[in-house]
């Protein structure tokens, strides 16, 4: 229901029953709203209203406000979803119309709507992974290791164009395990993009390093050249030199890889790519995590691709991958008994896992095209909604649109963005803010941050502004066409859309 459909739901008092059964079936909402000149509203009208009225015997040209019945059970604004439901169920009614401070009435929310959740990226299963999974099952090789493992490894490799892979429990103890192998300990410096998940920033932490935060650039939102030169400069006065940069591919789109690696190369800095949500993407018909000297995914259930949970480190570097198996299996040594001369991990996958992922590999591809498809509809759609800017895809950059992401460039950014946020959530849709930095997590107070200029700080910006939308490859037109509907609907009770 557009923003026009629902301007359609309005009728005044005088409007006929006749006019009325006419407007119900062509607005196809089953709920017309009666409002005076102001937009107060005076109660809503149903088919079985009028069916009532039919059998009471009023003529077809009788006027709404003839019939009886009391005022509408509504509720405000600040209403959530569960409170939506919680007066549907108790008034056994289907539809609740919203009213702002003034009593007005600017909003209608419907049982239909709760009744299917739109999740911001839910899994997405294809034919092979059951398959795949009985085989493990059959097989009886359960346990982490196997010839999953060993394929998946294989196969996600060659996708990305590196020699090695070593599959692990997560993401983030891939990255834990990438730090380790560049040296990583206490002491030590890592440089890190601030609009990033924590976990690209707690494995630094965990290994007795510091982090220093580095600002994001506002074209694409990943790590700013701008930032990092000056990083880079001011440790280099200081006579610090950082053991390695966690560089991360924001929202599956790579970073400025060809600005940033010759910065870090000069530097003597290796890159860990943080390449969690951009599995499927490339920079100038490279992928995305072959750039740095080792990179890692994740195949978390609200990933591209899912292993349910998972990860995968990946690199050129023969011994650092070996290495990388080793001490995700405890660091066990090669010896008949349990010889142990470093500490280890219990971070490898396991081969029920494994085969999901390799079925969810074969269709990565037709996942990348449907959610680029669904960003595309989303900016039509949004096309004239002021102060709407899309993270943008520079030159030579091809992301998947893991998620559709966009920022509001208005005043009181933060408080717009909220109350958008929880619009779609009292209609079932979920949404959220674009990730709060680093270096402003109560975690990290009092870290290094470097912006991307004096005095502008951009990853602050996108926070505050930012929202992500519902990006997943299984919406249907349906689905898409429901939350297009409701963002404008939504944006224009923020004054964005006349």
């Amino acid at each position: 229901m557009s923003p026009q459909g629902f301007e359609s739901l309005l009728v005044d008092p005088d409007t006929t029953l006749l006019q009325a059964l006419s407007r119900l079936d062509a607005t196809a909402q089953g709920v017309l709203l009666v409002t005076d000149a102001s937009r107060q509203l005076l109660r809503t009208i149903t088919d079985g209203d009028l069916r009532r009225a039919t059998l009471a015997g009023l003529p077809p040209q009788a006027a709404l406000a003839s019939l009886p019945g009391g005022p509408a059970q509504t509720v405000g604004l600040g209403a959530s979803m569960h409170d939506v439901l919680q007066l549907m169920d108790a008034r056994r009614i289907d539809h609740v119309p919203v009213l702002d401070e003034q009593g007005r009435v600017v909003d209608l929310v419907t049982r239909r709507e709760l009744s299917r959740r739109t999740y911001l990226s839910s899994p997405h299963l294809g034919d092979d992974e059951a398959a795949l999974v009985r085989e493990a099952f059959e097989s009886n090789w359960i346990a982490p290791l196997g010839p999953h493992v060993d394929a998946f490894e294989r196969e996600l490799a060659a996708y990305v164009g590196v020699g090695h892979a070593a599959a692990t429990s997560s993401g983030t103890a891939a990255l834990h395990l990438g730090l380790r192998l560049l040296g990583v300990g206490p002491g030590d410096h890592v440089l890190c993009s601030s609009l990033t998940f924590v976990a690209s920033a707690n494995p630094i932490r965990q290994l007795g390093a510091t982090p220093v935060f580095v600002d994001s650039e506002p074209e694409g939102w990943s790590m700013s050249p701008a930032a990092l030169r000056a990083t880079l400069a001011q440790l280099g006065r200081e006579g610090l030199r950082p053991k390695a940069a966690v560089v991360v591919n924001l929202y599956g789109q790579s970073a400025r890889m060809h600005e940033l690696q010759p910065l870090l190369d000069e530097a003597g800095v290796p890159m860990l790519e943080d390449a969690a949500e951009s599995l499927g993407a490339t920079l100038d018909g490279r992928p995305s995590g072959s750039f740095g000297r080792l990179a890692l995914f994740s195949f978390n259930g609200n990933k591209i691709i899912t292993t349910s949970g998972g990860g995968m480190l990946v690199g050129d570097d023969a011994e650092l991958i070996a290495h990388a198996r080793k001490l995700s299996t405890q660091a066990r040594e090669p010896a008949r008994h349990y010889e142990h001369v470093e500490d280890g991990y219990n971070y490898r996958l396991s081969n029920v896992l494994a085969g999901i992922g390799r079925g969810q590999l074969r269709v990565l591809d037709q996942r990348v095209r449907r959610r680029r498809e669904i960003y595309a509809h989303y900016a039509r759609e949004l096309a004239g909604v002021q102060g709407l800017r899309w993270m943008g895809e520079p030159a030579g950059h091809m992301g998947t649109r893991w998620l559709s992401a966009f920022t509001l460039e208005l005043p009181e950014a933060s408080r717009r963005r909220d109350a958008l946020l929880d619009f779609l959530e009292r209609h079932n849709v979920e949404a959220r803010p674009v990730w709060k930095p680093m270096h402003l997590q109560p975690l990290y107070a009092g870290s290094r941050y470097f912006p991307h200029a004096p005095g502008e700080d951009v990853s602050r910006a996108l926070f505050e502004g930012g929202v992500c939308l519902p990006s997943g490859s299984n919406m249907d037109e349906a689905q898409l066409a429901h939350v297009c509907e409701l963002l404008l609907r939504g944006l224009r009770l923020l004054g964005t859309v006349r």
